[in-house]
């Protein structure tokens, strides 16, 4: 196996293993609130979807892959979404709009996390390795 599949696979197996611990964690996170000149302001969520985000920079970092970024959000949407369809007494993700932008924040975290990995992260190394490529074939010419 080659280099990089063998880090794209031990990435996409760390990000299993991380992605319920940032599912568990974000849900006890997202309801934390403060008030603020008698206003409730819902930091938790903001809080979590941003626990999310560091977990999947770490993963692409890491592994210098993509495909890590994309698994922990897809199990990550994945065990919220089965906390949050338990029957109404064991519920832990309520409906409203705090539990919404938690639930669906997670995809739109993902997104923009999969563009700026392979933006910032994936695509600087790529460069270099075709940059070193191109010269080992083709030594540049001393002027």
């Amino acid at each position: 196996m080659k280099k990089g599949a063998a880090g794209s696979v031990r990435g996409a197996a760390t990000a299993v293993l991380a992605a319920p611990f940032v599912a568990l964690a974000g849900t006890v996170l997202h309801r934390q609130t403060v008030i603020w000149s008698g206003v409730v302001v819902p930091w938790g969520v903001a809080a979590a979807l941003l626990l999310l985000a560091s977990v999947q920079l770490w993963l692409a970092a890491w592994t210098r892959s993509v495909i890590p970024t994309a698994v922990a959000g897809v199990v990550s949407y994945a065990v919220v979404g089965v906390l949050s369809s338990a029957g109404s007494a064991k519920q832990l993700i309520l409906g409203d709009p705090v539990g919404n932008v938690w639930v669906f924040g997670i995809g739109v975290v993902t997104l923009i996390m999969l563009v700026v990995v392979n933006r910032q992260v994936v695509s600087p190394s790529l460069r270099a390795r075709t940059a070193d490529a191109a010269v080992a074939v083709e030594p540049l010419s001393p002027r």
